[in-house]
């Protein structure tokens, strides 16, 4: 049985028998194709994390479409909300009535924003383990 491979930086191939092949034109040929494989999966997934960014950009592109958008319907329909009112009251009344609210929902979701915020907690097993690692690294250091 022959074997065909590169061998080199060149690109030459070199035919060996594997039955006549000494141990380190074996070691040679596999670390040779163990490096190309490398390559090509390096490759693969270059390009792989390109179509995946592509889309996440797309996607990012869209949602931020979208935040516009309800913004806009937000303050078009609070608009409709105020003048709504104003037919029942006087205008100046109806647009407080809506600001009010708005202040309401701010105040309400600024109060359980920051709650959930105090209770985040540093990764304390992650600490622990760098701690571990530097004293081990410094240990080895001496």
């Amino acid at each position: 049985m022959s074997v065909s491979g590169p061998l080199g930086p060149g690109g030459e191939t070199r035919t060996v028998r594997r039955s006549d092949a000494s141990l380190g034109d074996l070691f040679s040929e596999m670390t040779s194709e163990l490096s190309q494989l490398f390559r090509q999966e390096l490759e693969l997934a270059k390009v792989e994390m390109k179509e995946e960014a592509r889309r996440a950009g797309r996607g990012v592109g869209m949602l931020s479409g979208t935040a516009v958008a309800a913004l806009l319907a937000l303050l078009l329909l609070s608009f409709a909300a105020a003048w709504g009112l104003a037919e029942v009251m006087p205008t100046a009344v109806g647009f407080v009535i809506v600001g009010v609210i708005y202040a309401a929902v701010a105040a309400l979701l600024f109060a359980r924003g920051r709650r959930e915020l105090e209770q985040v907690r540093p990764p304390e097993q992650t600490i622990e383990t760098l701690k571990e690692d530097v004293s081990w690294a410094r240990a080895q250091k001496h």
